[in-house]
């Protein structure tokens, strides 16, 4: 079997796999990170998002041997070493960007690369960016309102819902 080599969340990681496994695969069972779900398999739910090399991706439309040396940050790896919140994740927590729990890994490594992009977005630029994120509980009111909130902006501007 080939062997795949990537640094995933600042460490080397390594194994064994099949020319078919994907990414997302190999984060959950060769790597035991579980945070990056599987909620669709078909691409459209986003529950997978992991950043590829600085870039969201969704892990289940990428072969891990397209992933071999490459930099992988999965949402373990958002939090400081010493358990602190990442401002997104903190933003999240605060304003309630969630319930059940399923969809927000992907959704915080979404809003991750949105800021990274565009540091303040107006709530339909975010509402756009998270086309490919489906959220089954929120109706995203307040996951919006928790991305606007982590750029730094007032969120008592969002109209409620």
């Amino acid at each position: 079997m080939p062997q795949v080599s990537m640094t995933v969340n600042g460490k080397t990681a390594t194994g064994e796999i099949e020319g078919r496994t994907l990414l997302v695969e190999f984060i959950r069972e060769t790597l035991n990170l579980t945070g990056t779900h599987v909620g669709c398999d078909t691409s459209q739910c986003g529950a997978c998002v992991v950043h590829v090399n600085g870039k969201a991706v969704k892990s289940c439309t990428m072969f891990a041997a397209e992933a071999d040396g490459a930099d992988i940050l999965t949402i373990e790896g958002v939090a400081a070493p010493d358990g602190t919140l990442d401002t997104v994740q903190q933003a999240f927590h605060e304003h309630h960007g969630l319930q059940c729990g399923f969809c927000t890994p992907g959704m915080v490594m979404s809003a991750k690369a949105l800021l990274a992009e565009n540091p303040t977005p107006t709530e339909t630029e975010i509402r756009d960016y998270l086309e490919g994120n489906i959220c089954r509980c929120t109706g995203y009111h307040n996951i919006v309102k928790a991305i606007m909130a982590a750029s730094g902006q007032d969120v008592s501007k969002i109209a409620a819902e």
